[in-house]
């Protein structure tokens, strides 16, 4: 599923594309009743965590969570036939989209969206961030760091990627109970998450390895991986520690899986 940072990063490209723009909104497929937007103007596109906002003014904003499948296509035009299962396709002046596979994408009410929002955590990639918000679920709960860090509740746009990695970074152990965590430390992970992910943001990967550990400097061969970047832990079961050279630890908790290492991340 993608993280927060690829959200944002779609929000960017089609306010830069669409924005101020009357646009023509189809569903191809035939499962997104586009009445509602269809011809309007595309005010703005902006993201809360994994949530992507179309918003095309008073209680008319299109709503879409890509979920484990979900993809935009960005083409320039011409148009052309739509190929495959498109449900939203969103045509501007120079260029055209269309999305295929989402977990939702709907037209919702201000209300609505407001309400979805509420339900959501603090994103580090949003200027309105509360970051004391994220911190009091997390201090009085009992549930591992690692669950909370992934709770979109609690913490928005956070996922296995950027969860594994922040806490190598930190030396905190996964299962650390949230309710022994120094406030401190709470403090220093927010603002690593916001260095990363707008990191992400600009080159479209998740790098998370710092410049003394990367192969260029320790002559080690790049990562080969289809999901891309340098990363410490993540999807690295079994192989040495950039760091110690103990090999990386891997388990399963809540269906998704942990990575870390027992040496520098200790229990």
């Amino acid at each position: 599923m993608p993280e927060g940072h690829t959200l944002h990063r779609l929000a960017k490209l089609h306010r830069r594309r669409y924005a101020g723009s009357t646009v023509r909104v189809s569903s191809p497929q035939g499962r997104f009743a586009t009445s509602a937007v269809d011809g309007r103007l595309f005010e703005r596109a902006e993201a809360h965590g994994k949530h992507l906002f179309h918003v095309y003014g008073p209680d008319a904003t299109v709503h879409v969570h890509l979920g484990l499948y979900g993809t935009f296509t960005e083409s320039p035009h011409p148009v052309t036939q739509p190929v495959g299962q498109v449900r939203m396709r969103l045509v501007g002046p120079t260029h055209w989209t269309d999305l295929r596979g989402p977990t939702r994408c709907e037209v919702l009410t201000d209300v609505e969206v407001a309400a979805l929002r509420a339900r959501l955590g603090p994103d580090p990639l949003r200027r309105d961030a509360k970051p004391d918000l994220a911190w009091a679920r997390i201090a009085r709960s009992r549930q591992s760091i690692a669950v909370l860090l992934m709770d979109q509740t609690v913490l928005a746009g956070v996922g296995n990627v950027y969860r594994a990695e922040v806490l190598f970074r930190h030396g905190v152990h996964p299962l650390v109970p949230g309710n022994q965590l120094d406030r401190a430390l709470w403090d220093d992970l927010w603002f690593d998450l916001t260095v990363l992910m707008r990191a992400g943001v600009k080159v479209g990967r998740i790098d998370t390895v710092r410049p003394e550990d990367l192969p260029e400097v320790t002559g080690r061969p790049p990562r080969q991986d289809r999901h891309g970047g340098e990363v410490y832990v993540y999807r690295r079961t079994g192989q040495p520690c950039l760091v110690c050279g103990t090999p990386v630890a891997a388990a399963s908790l809540a269906g998704r899986n942990l990575y870390w290492c027992p040496t520098c991340q200790p229990a």
